[in-house]
């Protein structure tokens, strides 16, 4: 391509590289990726899976999008995440038995946790049956209750860990390595992306960050998840470098263009790179990103009475972004409820639920009622819970410890089957017993709704096949509509 010198003195292709700060330059571009046709097709080569069988990735032309292995009902997901773990006891799984026991501590809650406890303690929050489906509801979550025919509540989760990193690790990616592909890049990779200028997979959370929750792990760089700090509502402060004042846009393309043709000589040279590859896309998405976010990612457009029906709190405004982001194409948005572990009650969980409920049950109901008001609802499958639940034996004489034998979370939209209340904990509430559910199962279940065969959503990688699920989980039907 013919270079006007002014423009673009002669420089190294290191330095050339290392100059390009502005302009988004420090979002985390290895997770700005999308479905570019014209960069895509070298990327988005998987290696064949085990026997010669090709990968789920599609082998059609060079450019094509990834296509579902049966017709999805839910073609986006938000996973609304609460770390430390919600209290199941106070929220969605009444258990009066336990004001029966007060103090005392049966043979059947003599169970391994991670703290000294106590004898069972009860709730003090009044438990009702909402909407047709009679489904119980703790009064802490009144907004919540309103959409009780819209929620498919699972008491009988369980997991395998009982501390919060790795039990956070299950979470999201299935594994307790904290190196693994979480989920979001999971469905990034089975998927794609419906938009090219926007990420495929986002993470709202105070400060920006999000942890192994947007890893890509061992996926191709493009499928890592963005992190976005949902503690401001002005775009140019929640995405660093946003715009770039020192040139125009003609100049940006001009100086992507060259920057592609030099990283593509590079890799005539030496061979495929896919992590090269990888950013050669993110440069693409950062480029047509800051044009759609300055619109995408401002919350203040909206009107009035809707962000006053979603609150004005942090995880408010990551609710109503997830919304828009859904709304404009972005697969998967993890919307996490602070930072640090907020739920984690070890001690004063009465007065910290009083304090900490309201607003997370006003935005999660005002974004199920958001999509359900646009017609999105059917279409998005939302996630709601922590890495675990709490016991119901006390500790510190005020609190909870971690519970991984059994929790609540619930689904809503998606192909997920309202006004359910699927399985049971034991009667004091401390292990699933009744239809159990496991991490895996879960995310066997949400691929399942987004049109993906969970055991053949498959990379290889180190000599074998991985997956979301590795050699585990089942997809739950009875959740399903």
């Amino acid at each position: 391509m013919a270079l006007t010198p002014p423009a673009f003195p002669p420089v190294s292709r290191r330095s050339f590289v290392r100059s390009l700060g502005a302009g988004l330059g420090s979002v985390g571009l290895l997770g700005m990726l999308a479905e570019d046709p014209a960069l895509a097709a070298a990327a988005s080569a998987v290696p064949p899976s085990a026997g010669g069988a090709p990968s789920p990735r599609p082998s059609s032309a060079a450019g094509t999008a990834p296509t579902p292995h049966f017709p999805p009902r839910a073609t986006h997901n938000i996973v609304l995440f609460l770390p430390g773990g919600p209290s199941q006891i106070d929220t969605f799984d009444p258990k009066p038995t336990l004001a029966q026991h007060a103090g005392q501590r049966p043979a059947a809650v003599d169970l391994r946790t991670e703290r000294t406890t106590g004898g069972l303690m009860p709730s003090p929050f009044a438990f009702k049956r909402h909407g047709a489906s009679g489904l119980e509801v703790s009064e802490l979550l009144p907004k919540l209750a309103e959409l009780a025919d819209d929620l498919c509540v699972v008491r009988s989760m369980y997991t395998f860990n009982p501390t919060h990193t790795p039990a956070r690790s299950l979470f999201h990616s299935g594994n307790i390595a904290a190196t693994r592909p979480s989920m979001g890049s999971w469905i990034s990779y089975g998927l794609g992306s419906a938009n090219q200028d926007l990420p495929g997979f986002v993470v709202l959370t105070p400060g920006g960050g999000g942890g192994p929750g947007l890893r890509s792990g061992f996926l191709p760089a493009r499928h890592q998840g963005t992190a976005f700090d949902d503690n401001v509502v002005e775009p140019d402060r929640m995405i660093r470098y946003l715009t770039n004042p020192s040139l125009d846009r003609p100049t940006q393309r001009r100086q992507l263009d060259l920057v592609r043709d030099m990283n593509r000589d590079h890799q005539s040279a030496v061979g495929g790179d896919d992590f090269l590859e990888g950013r050669i896309q993110a440069m693409e998405t950062a480029y047509r990103m800051q044009f759609e976010a300055t619109d995408a990612f401002d919350v203040r457009s909206e009107p009035a009475a809707v962000r006053e029906e979603y609150g004005s709190t942090h995880f408010a405004q990551g609710c109503l972004l997830a919304r828009r982001l859904v709304e404009r194409g972005v697969r998967t948005v993890h919307v996490y409820y602070g930072p640090g572990q907020p739920w984690d009650d070890h001690s004063r969980i009465n007065k910290n639920l009083k304090a900490r409920c309201p607003d997370m049950d006003k935005a999660s109901a005002a974004l199920i009622r958001d999509l359900k008001r646009r017609g999105l609802l059917d279409t998005t499958a939302v996630v709601w819970g922590g890495e675990f639940g709490r016991t119901p034996v006390s500790e510190s004489g005020d609190g909870r410890d971690h519970n991984p034998y059994g929790f609540t979370m619930f689904m809503a939209g998606g192909g997920f089957k309202g006004g359910t209340c699927h399985g049971a904990t034991d009667e004091f509430g401390f292990k699933a017993v009744e239809d159990r559910v496991s991490i895996h199962d879960l995310h066997a279940t949400l691929l399942h709704a987004m049109g993906v065969d969970h055991e053949k959503l498959t990379y290889r990688y180190a000599g074998r096949d991985f997956r979301l699920t590795d050699v585990h989980g089942q997809v739950v039907r009875n959740l399903l509509a």
